[in-house]
């Protein structure tokens, strides 16, 4: 039980009032107004995404919206025909999402279309991004990798739809469950790992130590390991001694760790340790309050677990609850289009059916992070962003067959058929690039890793950027960088503005057109404030001696507007 006065914070029991609604408490009655509301226009979709300083809700009427934490209009983006339910944000704010025709789109944090692709049909769950910003895509019966720049890398067909619709597990995979009960953990290169369960689960998550927990209907749990060939459940008490088993099935539930928090059908949570194999406590949340003041049952919810608390989150309402068990707070909602979003501030923003965004303040503390206006640091690395050593054995030994190897992955990326290949191809990619070969072949490289598009790469591509002395090859890597597009810590815009005026500055025209490009790119996919540097990049090159230069930044600058 140590391990749960680890986690207990203290904290102060609040609730609100949220659409004029009355929030009953053990003390009492509290009555609360939201901190701010704003007309949509429309009906909102789906829970909000909340990410640092503003939110982001998709509408019925085929428009995406974005509002700061205070409530002002960021800005708004008509996707010219109706949209499906699912609206996610990467951690640089780009916003991706579907028209139901199956037109596939991402938004800059600004509002400006950044490009879009066409899928076979409208996503079915939320894109997941991964560590180096890739994209999982989720449609019916098939599963799409895309590039954060809209390159496709893989796909997946499946004979089912999703039952569980994908997740990103913490070994920066994804995994879900289709309608004919099979569990697919599928790795960032396409590589699968299938289990077919004997029942029906509910709730699929990830836990330590490279395993998925499976909560089934009837509040049953099963481990799946995704290291090696076997698996523990229930029953195999030789292994992992009988897993506890949950009063009712599963609404929805969350992993920290080996502890979940699930929240059952009757509306109560539970909070279990997987190392004590129990549940340490069960407590009633709103939406066992509203059962029992003879609302209808839930069909969905949602589940936080942060450093916070617990939450659990429902169309109905909304609950606060600390490690130790202790119900902090819980709020009705009324007349809710959607589930909420409870963001790191405190803030709990609803839309309601009557086109009205509403943001409450249920709790004071926020998430002990560096508040910034990006997402969260993802938790690990693909590391594709180095060579591997374990490739360099089957390295091409002549300029022969080094362009041979060029071909084919060129061939592969065209047709987005680069899937399980990528780390053995990134490895002789990198080699290529900052080796001996043939120049055109280094240029080659170079263009390939722009397109295959892993942010891991743009340290390997500032070092051949800085380092290089060929121009042909430092405008590559300039161009590589560009095409990738995510820079979310601003490194690349930092290391352009340092060669510009540092000593001598750079003088060759091609190098200069490139890092113009590359600049203007990164701009436009970031937006501020990492625009502000390229901004600042681009206003000096505007008065470049180089008239093609002093063009192309002005070009650049103009397409910022």
């Amino acid at each position: 039980m140590r391990f749960l006065f680890t986690w207990c914070l203290f904290f102060t029991a609040v609730c609100v009032f949220p659409q004029s609604q009355t929030v009953q408490r053990e003390q009492g009655l509290v009555t609360n107004d939201p901190i701010w509301r704003q007309a949509l226009g429309g009906a909102v979709l789906s829970l909000p995404h909340v990410q640092a300083l503003s939110a982001v809700v998709a509408l019925e009427g085929g428009s995406i919206k974005a509002y700061s934490a205070s409530g002002n209009l960021l800005w708004t983006y008509s996707a010219r025909g109706r949209i499906s339910p699912y609206v996610t944000r990467s951690r640089e704010g780009t916003s991706y999402f579907s028209r139901i025709n199956g037109i596939f789109i991402a938004v800059n944090r600004t509002g400006r279309e950044l490009w879009r692709q066409s899928l076979d049909n409208p996503l079915c769950g939320g894109v997941i991004t991964g560590w180096d910003g890739r994209l999982f895509v989720p449609t019916d019966k098939k599963l799409f990798c895309y590039t954060a720049s809209g390159n496709l890398l893989w796909t997946k067909i499946y004979e089912s739809s999703f039952l569980i619709v994908p997740k990103l597990d913490h070994s920066g995979g994804i995994m879900f469950v289709l309608e004919n009960n099979e569990v697919h953990r599928v790795d960032p290169f396409g590589n699968t790992r299938i289990w077919t369960l004997s029942n029906t689960p509910a709730v699929l998550l990830s836990i330590e130590q490279q395993r998925l927990l499976v909560l089934y209907t009837d509040g049953t749990m099963e481990i799946l390991s995704i290291m090696d060939d076997w698996y523990i459940s229930a029953q195999n008490e030789a292994v992992f001694s009988s897993l506890p088993e949950l009063p009712q099935g599963p609404l929805a539930a969350a992993s920290r760790g080996n502890n979940i928090a699930a929240v059952l059908n009757d509306g109560r949570t539970a909070f279990v340790s997987l190392e004590e194999r129990s549940i340490i406590w069960s407590a009633d949340s709103h939406i066992a309050e509203y059962l029992r003041s003879g609302g209808r049952p839930e069909s969905e919810a949602e589940m936080l677990i942060d450093e916070r608390g617990i939450y659990v989150l429902s169309r109905n309402g909304a609950t606060g609850f600390s490690y130790d068990g202790r119900r902090l707070w819980f709020t009705y909602l009324q007349n809710a289009a959607a589930i909420p979003a409870f963001a790191e501030n405190g803030v709990l923003y609803s839309g309601g059916r009557d086109w009205i965004l509403y943001a409450y303040k249920i709790e004071d503390r926020i998430l002990p992070q560096r508040q910034s206006v990006y997402g969260p640091v993802p938790e690990g690395s693909y590391d594709t962003g180095r060579p591997r050593s374990v490739y360099m054995a089957d390295f091409p030994r002549n300029e022969y067959d080094v362009m041979a190897k060029l071909d084919q992955i060129d061939s592969a990326v065209a047709s987005g058929r680069v899937g399980s290949n990528e780390p053995e191809w990134m490895s002789f990619l990198l080699t290529v690039s900052a080796g001996n070969q043939l120049l055109n072949h280094r240029i080659r490289a170079l263009n390939l890793l722009g397109k295959i598009g892993s942010q891991e790469t743009i340290p390997w591509l500032l070092e051949v950027f800085r380092r290089e002395s060929e121009p042909l090859v430092k405008a590559a890597a300039a161009s590589a960088i560009g095409a990738i597009g995510v820079d979310p810590d601003g490194d690349a815009l930092q290391t352009f503005l340092y060669m510009i005026i540092q000593g001598g500055g750079i003088r060759d025209e091609q190098v200069l057109l490139a890092l113009t490009s590359a600049t203007g790119a990164l701009c436009r996919f970031s937006g501020p404030p990492l625009s502000e540097t390229g901004i600042r990049i681009l206003t000096l090159l505007s008065g470049s001696s180089q008239p093609l230069v002093r063009r192309q930044a002005n070009i650049e600058l103009a397409s910022l507007r």
